[in-house]
């Protein structure tokens, strides 16, 4: 089971902090440091000092780091244009050496988009699928020819397809709850299908969604890694967990039941039953990311149990 940390830096993280908290990722053991793409905070609280870019984040980590992958869930598809999109992340993949990847979503937190002048179309789905069609075509275009791609939402012409990455296939990751689109647009582009903020039971039955459409686009369901996001709250004894969980404005009881949260034994027996269903990679959703004594019992208690 890969564990890798996953932040939410909207909620109010300067550059500093996430470089802190992704050195600490990799000195830890951790597999891989992944952060939101979102504007503006959620819920209560102040969100100070404002939003960092995801993509500016990566770049900068990307020189600051040498073993951890490092990506998004998920990069909002209304925020670039995908052949923006693609030179970014290509560009990142070789300023890191080979070490990124893609979770590129539709888009849906309409407030972020009001806020700083965002487009926030009707049609995301579609639009989504075109951007995942245009940024895997512009890396997968041999060196010397060129990419057109003419669609109902994007056009492009006699584009030279570069820069390209270091990696031979720079992973995609899709996720989300859709019964029906979501699976199929993951058989068709995903090397990863992330469950968010899920329960066992329906990670096992979304799981088998994904295998479906993957049998039936031919590429077989073991094609894909199977993974899921899940708020993590650890502490050596109740005390502990109950301060972390008041650190974060959580309950413990709601913390048990809809994320990872208790002793390190615990942790480890609820991240055993997603593996029963599938599930290969946990992002571990860190709230608090000042408390790095939490990353270490994570590390030392749970990470060194599931190595």
């Amino acid at each position: 089971m890969d564990l890798r940390i996953f932040t939410e830096p909207q909620q109010g993280a300067t550059y500093d902090t996430l470089l802190t908290v992704a050195k600490a990722t990799e000195d830890l053991g951790f597999d891989a440091f992944f952060r939101s793409d979102h504007y503006l905070r959620m819920g209560s609280g102040d969100g100070l000092p404002g939003p960092t870019d995801a993509w500016i984040t990566l770049a900068g980590l990307a020189r600051e780091t040498k073993r951890i992958r490092l990506g998004t869930l998920m990069t909002a598809g209304t925020f670039r244009l995908p052949g923006v999109l693609a030179i970014q992340v290509a560009q990142i993949d070789q300023m890191s050496g080979g070490r990124v990847e893609l979770g590129l979503g539709a888009g849906w937190f309409e407030e972020e988009h009001k806020a700083y002048g965002i487009p926030f179309p009707k049609e995301k789905f579609g639009r989504l699928e075109e951007q995942l069609e245009i940024v895997t075509g512009l890396w997968g275009t041999k060196a010397g020819d060129t990419f057109d791609f003419h669609g109902t939402y994007y056009d492009l012409t006699d584009s030279p397809a570069l820069p390209k990455p270091v990696q031979d296939r720079i992973p995609v990751l899709i996720g989300g709850h859709g019964p029906s689109r979501t699976p199929r647009l993951a058989a068709r582009f995903a090397t990863e299908f992330n469950m968010p903020f899920a329960s066992v039971e329906d990670s096992r039955r979304q799981f088998g969604r994904v295998r479906a459409a993957a049998e039936e686009a031919g590429r077989g369901g073991d094609g894909l890694t199977y993974s899921n996001a899940l708020v993590v709250c650890v502490g050596k004894d109740d005390q502990e967990v109950a301060r972390r969980a008041a650190a974060i404005g959580r309950e413990v009881p709601e913390l048990k039941a809809n994320g990872l949260a208790g002793s390190p034994a615990e942790v480890v027996d609820k991240i055993g039953r997603y593996a029963e269903v599938g599930s290969s990679r946990i992002y571990l959703q860190l709230l608090d990311l000042h408390d790095l004594d939490h990353l270490e019992l994570i590390s030392a208690q749970v990470l060194s149990q599931l190595a």
